[in-house]
């Protein structure tokens, strides 16, 4: 079949390469791609947000699946706008979209399904944010209700922390429209785990385990990012814990959608903090994460057109889900100065030295093509991704291909997975 893959970041690159691996896939087309895509995929130079010419492109190459892998275009619509013309879209449509777009949304619907999750209050005046947290006096965290790329959300010990947080996402609108409400929530503590789903509207499948890095640092210090790295599976995620979520999270979430008439497909992904008290939601998000989707491709054994076919199709009941029993692990190389300003167009080398290498993968994110040779074009530049056969033989291999990598300013932090190896 004729496969269309929306998207240009590290995921997709991830996503690209094992939609490439399947037999059933006659031609691929990354929308508008990177790089590291044009590997595997012809890319098409569209923008994500131009959907008259998204929907022209499916109709005249005969698209028969379209895979959305950034929320952007979900929560603008995409799935609805494509559904007239036939074509299986893989991701949820606007409705559904609203569990990451809006995170008050989702605070209601998990306030409605009792859903453990943290105590919150939604506030669209600055003024009246900053009241309630003055009155309140006690640590917090601050988050911009709408699309911020993982950098909306502030975890503030001091009252002036939370003050400052306020006043950059609602009066200054460093987020642009996602700060024109804020959630404020009670401050939990525990290690942080992603669970990731299929869902086809009715059944959930839920995937193997994994983690990821939020803050820039090493030590899970600094301002917070889209993720430095993650691994997969995670020990800290037992059985029992992934069962209390499967009973506790996942199925009141769906029910709470099928409730409200929405028609939920594609990959549900919740991130979790494993608490004192058990697992509680901190977000939702619609779609596969990044970087958590480029170690989870790395161990996924089934064809992965078979799972999103099924998805689209309403038959996720009849399909078996195979995973490499190895740990994969992904590093990411960020542009200095990212989560804020960076500079981009400089020059990368080692990519293909480090890509050589024996179970290891690099997925680019940021990159671009310029004069015929590749330079940085974002924050999050690449994902080094490798598996082993122990964590930390997964994560030695990383690192190792990391070496022969470089940009001026190429910043990675070396922890990744420091909780798995304790």
């Amino acid at each position: 079949m004729n496969v269309l893959l929306l998207g240009n970041g590290a995921r997709e690159h991830a996503l690209a390469w094992k939609l490439a691996d399947s037999p059933r896939v006659k031609s691929l087309y990354a929308l508008p791609g990177n790089p590291g895509t044009a590997q595997v995929a012809d890319n098409v130079d569209i923008s994500l947000s131009d959907f008259a010419k998204i929907e022209q492109f499916v109709q005249q190459n005969r698209i028969e699946l379209v895979v959305v892998g950034p929320e952007d275009p979900l929560a603008a619509g995409i799935t609805d706008h494509l559904a007239k013309t036939g074509v299986r879209v893989f991701g949820p449509n606007k409705a559904g979209a609203q569990l990451e777009a809006d995170k008050w949304f989702a605070k209601e619907l998990m306030r409605q399904q009792s859903i453990p999750t943290a105590e919150a209050r939604s506030f669209t005046s600055a003024d009246a944010a900053t009241e309630f947290v003055k009155v309140r006096n006690a640590p917090c965290v601050v988050k911009a209700a709408g699309l911020a790329k993982g950098k909306g959300v502030s975890v503030c010990y001091r009252v002036a922390d939370a003050l400052e947080a306020i006043d950059q996402a609602m009066r200054q609108k460093v987020h642009g429209a996602a700060g024109n409400r804020v959630v404020i929530e009670e401050l939990m503590s525990g290690p942080e785990v992603s669970v990731l789903a299929f869902v086809d509207g009715r059944s959930i499948y839920v995937m193997e385990t994994s983690q990821d890095h939020k803050p820039v640092d090493d030590g899970d210090t600094g301002p917070m990012t889209g993720g430095m790295g993650a691994y997969s599976p995670t020990p800290v995620i037992t059985d029992a814990v992934l069962k209390q979520v499967e009973r506790e999270v996942l199925v009141p979430t769906l029910d709470g959608l099928v409730r409200d008439g929405i028609d939920y497909k594609g990959v549900l992904y919740a991130g979790l903090m494993v608490t004192a008290a058990g697992p509680r939601v901190l977000e939702f998000n619609c779609r596969f994460g990044d970087p958590e989707t480029q170690p989870l491709m790395m161990r996924l054994k089934t064809d992965i057109v078979d799972i999103m076919v099924a998805v689209c199709d309403g038959k996720l009941d009849q399909i078996t889900l195979q995973w490499d029993p190895r740990p994969a692990i992904c590093v990411v190389a960020c542009s200095k100065g990212y989560p804020g300003k960076y500079p981009t167009g400089v020059p990368i080398t080692g990519v293909a030295d480090a890509d050589a290498m024996p179970d290891v993968k690099v997925f680019q994110g940021g990159t671009k093509i310029v004069d015929g040779k590749l330079v940085t074009d974002g924050g999050r530049v690449l994902g080094v991704t490798a598996i082993g056969n122990t964590i930390a033989e997964a994560r030695e291999k990383a690192y190792k291909a990391m070496e022969k990598i470089h940009f001026d300013g190429m910043h990675y932090r070396r922890d990744i997975g420091h909780q798995a190896l304790r």
